[in-house]
C-alpha cells in the first residue's frame, strides 16, 4: 500500500494517488475508497485493477484539512492504509481505528 501526493500550484487540491499491492488485496476483486471526502459512501468507483494485480486511483482533494478514509474490499472488509499520516479513533467500535491523510 502506498499514498503520494502532488500539491497543484493553480489552485488549492492535492492530487493523492493510492495503491493497493497484490500482496496487500487480500484476493480481492475490487476495491474503493471510502472516508470523509466522499460522506463515507461505498457507492463510488472501484480502484482499477492492474494486470499486475495491484490497485491504483488517483482522487483530487482540497488542501488545507484533513481526511479519515478506509479501503474497502470485495464490498465487505474494511482496511486501512499502512502508510497512512496517522489513524484515528473511528468512534464506532472500541479500538477500531481509521487511516488519516493529511493534507494541511
Amino acid at each position: 500500500m502506498s499514498i503520494k501526493k502532488q500539491y497543484l500550484k493553480s489552485k488549492p487540491e492535492c492530487k493523492v494517488s493510492f495503491k493497493v499491492l497484490k500482496a496487500d488485496a487480500k484476493d480481492a476483486e475490487t476495491i474503493k475508497i471510502v472516508g470523509e471526502f466522499n460522506g463515507w459512501s461505498e457507492d463510488v468507483e472501484p480502484m482499477k485493477k492492474l494486470k499486475s494485480g495491484d490497485f491504483t486511483q488517483t482522487l483530487n482533494l482540497e488542501t488545507g484539512k484533513a481526511y479519515q478514509f478506509k479501503y474497502v474490499l470485495d464490498n465487505s472488509v474494511w482496511e486501512n492504509e499502512a502508510e497512512a499520516d496517522a489513524v484515528a479513533p473511528n468512534g464506532i467500535a472500541e479500538g477500531e481505528f481509521n487511516s488519516v491523510l493529511d493534507l494541511n
